[in-house]
């Protein structure tokens, strides 16, 4: 692969805790990635904006604050409206195996939970952009 990896890192809604979401923003850029950090307390909109404008290959959002379960389907929604199909949306945060197992049926990738090595987020990215291309 010629080019970088484009990721987007965002935190969304009301949750300002945002170490975790530097900390994987730096592991993915010493891996070799492009990364652009949206900052805090970004709403769903935002993102998939800053994602269409960035033209990156995966979105990673980082969730703390225990609403996942709406904003990953509606960041999703607003992807797939947008022509975002080909774009990765993955992320990690505080939250239980059923609802990451429900969110991965809805079409979000894998999702990381604290403790997760930043190691592992890095191969999930590469492995996953590598076995699909984007159109």
């Amino acid at each position: 692969m010629g080019q970088k990896i484009r990721v987007l890192i965002a935190k969304a809604g009301l949750d300002g805790h945002d170490r975790g979401a530097k900390v994987i923003a730096a592991a993915l850029r010493d891996a070799g990635m492009e990364v652009i950090y949206t900052g805090l307390r970004q709403t769903p909109e935002m993102i998939v904006e800053a994602a269409l404008q960035e033209d990156v290959d995966v979105i990673g959002i980082s969730m703390l604050s225990g609403a996942h379960m709406t904003i990953f389907p509606k960041v999703l929604s607003l992807m797939h409206d947008r022509g975002l199909n080909d774009v990765l949306l993955t992320g990690g945060g505080i939250m239980s195996d059923a609802d990451i197992l429900e969110l991965k049926k809805l079409g979000v990738g894998d999702l990381f939970t604290p403790g997760a090595p930043t190691t592992a987020i890095a191969d999930y990215i590469k492995s996953y952009v590598a076995a699909h291309p984007r159109t």
